[in-house]
């Protein structure tokens, strides 16, 4: 590792842009559906599936991606998918019907496994144990910088200029990472290749589908549509199959798991992977009622919206630029823990947000959730990658990822029911006929809309009232959610990932990286 000096840094920068580039990607298409679906002529289902399909096509291509780059190479299938990314892009800014979208949607998703990945990967393989934590906090950034780059940029291009260009301007993008991870990135594949798990690849993406289409229909339909909850519990019979039948050629000599079940006997992996999707689930609380709030109860407008949660993004940094220092001095438990109780202090004091709050308060509390969030996920993604030696870098890293890809789903589903019911139990709309009550039920904006068509300023008050509720409610659960994962940390994360793994990358000959 010694002999690639600084360069590790500057692959760590090529690979920070495409980490960027998928981000903001995912999180510019909400930004563009109204006009898409003018363009396009799309339904309320077709705008769904535009990024319900993106989903599960990055759920049920991330083990297999994993497994692609340790048995082939991680820098070929990284620049591989990287140009599919770029195609897809190209293709859905070219796109002139929906089924056209969504195949270029569906592309995406297979791309964007591949390189998102590929990205964790590179950090066992580049960086050392005392490193990783540094390395995964620069590239968190990267990912949470995509959350108000998304909106900003998307609303100044489609104010501006074509709407294509919201999905074309990726290609440069892409572009240039393709050339800095050529001449930066070093090649490098498992020194065994892994075989191909064909059983294990169909459960796996068939459980992973099931599981996360069925948590995006309970966000849509709620807890008690009959299709969500035999969706979910159908994926998690599979996945339990899909576990056992791994363990099962985990035991056996010779044959080839597509996961290698030994991963999850170290508790620093397991509960490492599982605290960082955990604290997903309040950070997604935060990023599905704040935009509303900015812009249903405060009027702004989509950009101003993402201009707004660059406080949350500033805390991230804040937490996880100092977190290897802190985990250093404290242990990975500690810190963990600590971000846990940052996060909950923050949403707690969100809790108090009503219709007239200010912007400095506003700032503030977004700032304190952002370092706590810092800290856990920088922390606990580091905990989990310790573990991880360069030839199971891939599988590992796919796996983390996979895990992850639940909890996004699960805390929409979630928290969006709860921010529906605060919002509909504090809505009073007597007098008015059933379509309009159904509207203004449907969302925040629908009410704002009817009572703006209707002329009422008290209704008007009414709808912004009942949905602060809604988001009052929904960052308590938040809150409770971040406590629930403190006291879980206490319990079960090692107490520091300073020990070395026997598989650590400094025993690693050189063999690993293949010029």
């Amino acid at each position: 590792m010694s002999e690639l000096g600084n360069r590790r840094w500057w692959a760590l920068g090529a690979v920070f842009l495409t980490i960027l580039c998928v981000g903001v990607d995912s999180t510019v298409l909400s930004v563009a559906l109204p006009t898409l679906a003018r363009t396009m002529h799309a339904s309320e289902s077709d705008l769904q599936w535009f990024s319900s399909g993106y989903l599960l096509v990055l759920a049920a291509a991330m083990l297999p991606a994993g497994l692609l780059g340790d048995r082939y190479g991680h820098k070929k299938v990284f620049l591989i998918s990287l140009g599919l990314f770029g195609v897809g892009s190209a293709a859905c800014g070219l796109s002139t019907s929906v089924v056209e979208f969504m195949c270029a949607r569906a592309l995406l998703g297979l791309a964007g496994a591949g390189v998102v990945v590929m990205a964790i990967s590179t950090l066992t393989v580049l960086f050392t144990q005392e490193e990783r934590p540094k390395a995964v906090g620069i590239l968190g950034a990267g990912n949470f910088l995509a959350f108000p780059i998304g909106p900003i940029l998307g609303g100044w291009l489609l104010t501006n200029f074509w709407w294509g260009w919201v999905f074309l301007i990726n290609v440069p993008i892409v572009v240039i990472g393709v050339v800095a991870a050529v001449i930066l990135l070093p090649e490098f594949r498992a020194p065994q290749r892994p075989g191909i798990d064909v059983t294990g690849i169909a459960l796996s993406t068939a459980g992973l589908v099931a599981v996360i289409f069925g948590l995006i229909k309970a966000g849509e339909n709620g807890w008690r549509s009959s299709s969500a909850l035999s969706l979910t519990a159908l994926g998690i019979v599979i996945v339990i199959a899909f576990f056992q039948w791994e363990r099962r050629l985990t035991k056996l000599s010779g044959d080839h798991p597509l996961l290698d079940m030994t991963l999850f006997s170290s508790r620093s992996f397991t509960w490492g992977a599982i605290f960082a999707a955990l604290s997903s689930l309040p950070l997604i609380g935060v990023l599905f009622t704040m935009p509303q709030y900015f812009q249903g109860v405060l009027g702004s407008s989509a950009m101003s919206s993402g201009l707004r949660l660059l406080p949350l993004i500033a805390g991230v940094l804040v937490g996880a630029l100092p977190a290897a220092r802190v985990a250093r001095l404290l242990g990975s438990k500690i810190t963990v823990a600590g971000g846990f109780a940052v996060l909950a202090l923050g949403l707690s004091v969100g809790t108090l947000t009503g219709v007239t709050s200010s912007e400095a308060f506003l700032a503030t509390w977004l700032i304190v959730v952002g370092a706590g969030l810092g800290l856990v996920l920088t922390t606990a993604t580091s905990a989990a990658l310790v573990e991880l030696s360069p030839e199971r870098s891939g599988i590992g890293s796919a796996a983390l990822e996979a895990i992850d890809e639940v909890g996004s789903p699960l805390g929409a589903a979630i928290l969006g029911s709860v921010v529906s019911a605060g919002y509909v139990a504090r809505l009073g709309l007597r007098g008015f006929s059933s379509a309009s009550a159904h509207a203004a039920r449907a969302s925040v904006f629908g009410g704002v809309a009817l009572a703006q068509k209707v002329h009422s300023s008290q209704m008007l008050s009414s709808v912004r009232m009942a949905f602060v509720h809604g988001v009052d409610l929904a960052l308590l659960v938040s809150a409770g959610i971040a406590v629930v994962g403190c006291v879980l940390t206490l319990i079960f994360l090692p107490q520091t990932n300073s020990v070395r793994s026997p598989h650590s990358v400094e025993e690693v000959p050189d063999v690993s990286v293949v010029q």
